[in-house]
């Protein structure tokens, strides 16, 4: 079991918030890693895999405009994308806590002058957004499950810093 993983769905639980994610390049795995962890059903919301970039528009509500200018491995995607979910997946009406969202380019080939292994994760809450670049190394596991660990340690940042 993940560390990151046990660590944000008791942090989360210890505050009653819930957490929703949003998935491209690591395609459900950032979800499973925290439903890996007993008790996660009381924190998680659940997950949006927009793997194809028009579903980032039509599930997520990142603008059109945006992805035809940037296309789906974008800072701005990412933040579109935890924005979005927090939003698409509410419970009564209430958003998620925190939206967390995953894009960019595990390989083999670039995608769209996208470099293998160029991943933005993102978080957002009532407070704002935040966004990471990462460059990754290896091989398309590799790099989704380092992209799943540094969205686990950005939403976690991002809960301390509100202490």
């Amino acid at each position: 079991m993940s560390a990151l993983a046990h660590a944000l769905v008791a942090t989360l639980t210890d505050r009653g918030e819930r957490i929703a994610i949003a998935e491209s390049l690591t395609g459900g795995m950032l979800v499973a890693r925290l439903v890996d962890v007993p008790g996660a059903s009381a924190v998680v919301s659940g997950g949006i895999v927009a793997y194809a970039t028009p579903l980032k528009a039509s599930l997520l509500d990142v603008p059109d405009e945006l992805l035809g200018q940037h296309g789906p491995v974008h800072p701005d995607v990412a933040l579109a994308m935890a924005v979005g979910v927090r939003a698409r997946l509410a419970i009564a009406d209430r958003p998620a806590d925190i939206g967390v969202a995953t894009t960019g380019v595990a390989g083999p080939e670039p995608q769209g002058g996208s470099p293998v292994g160029l991943v933005y994760v993102a978080v957002a809450d009532a407070r704002g957004t935040s966004v990471r670049e990462l460059r990754l190394a290896g091989g398309r596991a590799a790099i989704r499950s380092a992209a799943v660990d540094a969205a686990l340690a950005l939403a976690l940042d991002r809960l301390y810093a509100r202490e």
